[in-house]
This record gives C-alpha cells, sequence and structure tokens, in this order.
C-alpha cells in the first residue's frame, strides 16, 4: 500500500483530512494547492498591518477532529487552543431589540422568556428537543456513512428507524416547521437564519437543517489564530506524517487512461503520476472541464437557481461604540422574505441586509481591551459570480446598506482602515467553477441533499471531497467528507484495488 501514489487537488479542509489520513496509513501523498497556504475558504487576509480571518469563524462538531486526529496519533487539545463560548451569538433588530443565545439551553429559555414572553420559551425548549431528535436521526446513517441517497439512508436506520426519518419532516420547509415552535417573527427570523450556514433560503431549506441549532449547542469553540491556524496545525500533522505539500501550484488537467486516472498535469508545465487522484475543489469545476474533459463525468452541474448562496464580505480594522459586540453578532434586516427574494428571485444584493460582524479580538462573551479591533462582516448575494459582477457602484451601496443596518441597531465605526472587499466574482477566481457559491449545491427542498456527490466517483482512482459533496458544507462537515474519502480509498485498496464507483457503490460507514 505504501507504494500508492495520491494527489490532493486542493488543501481546504477536506483535502487536508484525506491527505493527513492516508499519509498516516502511508500511502505517498502530494497536495497541490493553488494559493499559497492551506486552508481553502478558511483564509485569513491582510489589513492594516495585520490579519483577519475571511472565511468561516464557527468552529462546531468538535468530535470530527478529535477522532481525525486520534486516528493519526495526536491530539487536537495539543495541536490547537480552543476556547469555550458560554455564549453563542448576539442578535439585534433595533437600539431596543436584542436577544443573546448561550451553549445552556436554560440560559437561552430565560432570555427568549425576558425578550418574547413565556410562550416562546416553552416553544424553544420543545424545538431545541425536536433539533436533538433530528441531529440523533442523522449522525450515524447520514453524517458518518458514505451513502448519500434516501433508499441507502432508509437501509441504515432500519425497519425501527423509519418513524424516526419520518418526524423530522424531511418534506417540509424550515420556515413552516419552526411556526410550531415560535410566533415571535424576530424569532422565526433567528432561527430560520440557520439555513444560511447551508447556504439556502428558509424558505425552501429542509426543516431539517434545524439540527443545526443542536450542533451549536453541543458545544462552539473560539480557535487562536482563526481557523485558518487549525488548517496550519493539520497541513503541518500531514507533513510530519510523510504528505508533501506544494503551494502556489495550479493542476491544469486530470489524467485519465483506460478509465483510470493516472495522473495530474500542472499548469505551466510538469506532471505527477498518481494512482489516486482526490479532487477538493467545487464539483462544478469538474463538469465545467476547468480539470480536464476525461474528468468531467466525475462533476456535479449545478444550474443557476440550485447554487448556493454567495457573498459580499468586509474585513476591516476599525474602532466601535454605541453596541455591545459578541464575538459573533447577527443585525437582521426588518423583512427577511423580501431580502431573500430579493437575493434569489431578482439576483441583487438587499437594500436593508442582515449582517453578521465577527468580532475577531473579541471573546466570546465581548470582552475587548479598547483600541481599534478586527472585523468581518458579511451580507448574502447572488451567487452570479463571473456570469453577472457585481458593479463598483452596487458594492459600494452595499457597503452604504450595511452600515445603515449597523447604526439602525446602534453600532458605529470609527477610525476606520481601508477594507478588503471579497465579492461574488472574487470568490468565483479564488474557487473556480463556483461562480462564488460558497457551499456547492443549496438545500433546497428534501431531494437536493442527496444529490451531492459522495466520495467514490465514475473514474477508477478518482476520488472527491469538499463542502460541495457529501456530507455538505462547514468545515466540520466538510472535514468529514475528507475522511470518507480517505476510508473508501482504503477500503478500495484493501478489497479488489482501484476501481471506482462500481466496487462498493454507497461508502463505508465511519461507525
Amino acid at each position: 500500500m505504501s507504494a500508492t501514489r495520491v494527489v490532493v487537488i486542493g488543501a481546504g479542509i477536506g483535502g487536508l483530512a484525506a491527505a493527513l489520513r492516508l499519509a498516516r496509513a502511508g500511502l505517498s501523498v502530494t497536495v497541490v494547492e493553488r494559493a499559497e497556504a492551506p486552508g481553502g475558504k478558511m483564509r485569513a487576509v491582510p489589513v492594516d498591518g495585520t490579519r483577519i480571518e475571511a472565511g468561516p469563524t464557527v468552529f462546531t462538531m468538535r468530535w470530527v477532529f478529535e477522532e481525525l486526529l486520534a486516528e493519526c496519533g495526536a491530539s487536537l487539545a495539543e495541536r490547537v487552543t480552543l476556547r469555550d463560548a458560554s455564549l453563542l451569538a448576539r442578535h439585534a433588530w433595533s437600539r431596543d431589540e436584542r436577544l443573546d443565545l448561550f451553549a445552556d439551553i436554560d440560559a437561552s429559555a430565560a432570555a427568549i422568556h425576558a425578550f418574547a414572553g413565556a410562550g416562546e420559551a416553552e416553544g424553544y425548549r420543545r424545538f431545541c428537543a425536536r433539533a436533538a431528535e433530528v441531529y440523533r436521526t442523522l449522525e450515524g446513517p447520514f453524517i458518518r456513512s458514505g451513502q448519500t441517497g434516501p433508499t441507502g439512508l432508509a437501509k441504515r436506520v432500519g425497519i425501527s428507524g423509519i418513524g424516526d426519518l419520518w418526524r423530522i419532516q424531511p418534506f417540509a420547509t424550515l420556515w413552516s416547521a419552526l411556526k410550531e415552535y415560535f410566533h415571535d417573527p424576530r424569532l422565526l427570523q433567528l432561527f430560520g437564519r440557520y439555513a444560511t450556514y447551508c447556504g439556502a433560503s428558509p424558505f425552501t431549506a429542509p426543516a431539517t437543517l434545524m439540527l443545526v441549532a443542536h450542533v451549536e449547542q453541543a458545544g462552539v469553540w473560539t480557535v487562536q489564530g482563526g481557523l485558518s491556524a487549525l488548517a496550519a496545525s493539520i497541513a503541518g500533522l500531514a507533513v510530519e506524517n510523510g504528505a508533501e505539500f506544494r503551494y502556489g501550484t495550479h493542476v491544469q488537467e486530470i489524467e485519465v487512461s483506460g478509465g483510470k486516472v493516472t495522473g495530474v498535469r500542472l499548469a505551466g508545465g510538469g506532471r505527477i503520476p498518481a494512482d489516486v487522484v482526490i479532487c477538493n475543489g467545487d464539483v462544478a469545476a469538474l463538469d465545467a472541464g476547468l480539470l480536464g474533459r476525461a474528468a468531467a463525468p466525475a462533476g456535479d452541474r449545478i444550474g443557476r437557481a440550485e447554487r448556493s448562496l454567495s457573498a459580499v464580505t468586509y474585513c476591516v480594522r476599525a474602532e466601535t461604540a454605541g453596541f455591545p459586540l459578541a464575538h459573533h453578532t447577527v443585525f437582521f434586516s426588518r423583512d427577511y422574505r423580501a431580502e431573500f427574494d430579493t437575493i434569489l428571485r431578482d439576483r441583487r444584493l438587499p437594500t436593508d441586509p442582515t449582517v453578521y460582524v465577527c468580532a475577531q479580538d473579541r471573546s466570546a462573551e465581548g470582552a475587548f481591551p479598547g483600541g481599534p479591533e478586527r472585523l468581518l462582516m458579511l451580507v448574502n448575494a447572488p451567487a452570479d459570480g463571473t456570469e453577472r459582477p457585481l458593479p463598483a457602484t452596487e458594492i459600494a451601496r452595499c457597503e452604504t446598506n450595511l452600515k445603515a443596518r449597523l447604526h439602525a441597531c446602534g453600532l458605529s465605526l470609527t477610525r476606520e482602515s481601508a477594507a478588503t472587499v471579497t465579492t461574488p466574482e472574487a470568490f468565483a477566481g479564488l474557487f473556480p467553477g463556483s461562480q462564488g457559491a460558497l457551499y456547492g449545491r443549496a438545500s433546497q427542498g428534501w431531494a437536493a441533499t442527496f444529490k451531492r456527490p459522495g466520495a467514490r466517483t465514475k473514474i477508477a482512482g478518482l476520488y472527491l471531497a469538499g463542502g460541495s459533496v457529501h456530507p455538505g458544507p462547514g468545515v466540520p462537515m466538510a472535514a468529514q467528507s475528507g475522511r470518507l474519502a480517505a476510508a473508501a480509498i482504503l477500503a478500495d485498496l484493501g478489497s479488489t484495488g482501484l476501481s471506482g464507483a462500481t466496487a462498493m457503490s454507497g461508502g463505508t460507514s465511519m461507525r
């Protein structure tokens, strides 16, 4: 097995997880990354003499990383510094309407009682119980498994589990399901926002996404140095286990001969032979032929209406006043449905956007010594990328509207540095084939989840990992996709050799 040569395209967290696991198993692993550092979307950008995390900022599902590192003889706690967050996020609708959610359900229920009354607090407790049930139903047979189809899921839960699947309301939308627990429109908006964690609208996303609430209650941590530091740590551990990393290197083509991968050809010349290739890029890039026509059948064609949300992000250093920021703060728009209609139907930036702010120098609870602080500010946007680049005037209006939403809730920014702005077009350039969609295929309707491809492909020796494949987007899920890809490869090597999807359809359970 040690003679098996593996090339991982992309050093995002899915590729890093797969590279680490396979290097630990003794395979010869080379990771090829276009950027100059690992992490993919887990990236930091320079602003005013410092660096600001410009990608994901929430760390959950710690067990994924603990298990990955334990499998490789290491300890997560020894590799990165994590701090528990007792305050999950602060939410605001106006200067006078604020609500904190906590890791402790009783504390959140008390806050909701004070904010919206006893009935809403009781609904919150019922919602938490249902969210936990959804998560328990799906963790083993879906999140930990390589099985992506509804038939396979039903087989995995068995006859006794069919009732559990039905109770999690797979055919309901998240918005309609939330109305069983909440009547206050602000709480519908708050918990409906969980759909955006998968790049979807709460009005079309499946009710199963309420599991995000349970994931956060099970633990949210801040990572010292940000999530880009986590990526660097895992890349370092992969190197310690024998993996080679080539940064600033672009794969132009996945070579296929006789129905099997044979290597990758690099832009500007050069070739790396391989028995196994893991594509940790957006699956739409494969379908578009951006990695060669021979590899296109392994991709996924995602139409414009099927793409997940994009974003406009502003990384800035500024002094803040008037509002007590927490590490994670959300400033909600006045009309959530109108906001999503503007983005997804009209394909424009909303005039009154919901704004997420990550105050990166603050503790989870908001403790901060004062002075200028590092802020990531984000609004949702249509994923039209290079098809319809947003003009500079629209980006400027977006910044004006963003600040108007912050001001309406009492937050002002002064002594601002020049901002580093990332638009959907820029995201499309950073992640080819995506057109700026941050999460691959959007979770719209019950069937969308099952349309994500699994680790194995139609081409022998070619595997997939990353946030655009099963089990879904987000840092822990993308890392899990890398674990599933590694498990599939090791299983295939140990059985009939690398024979593609026909050898062992459906993947390997990690239980």
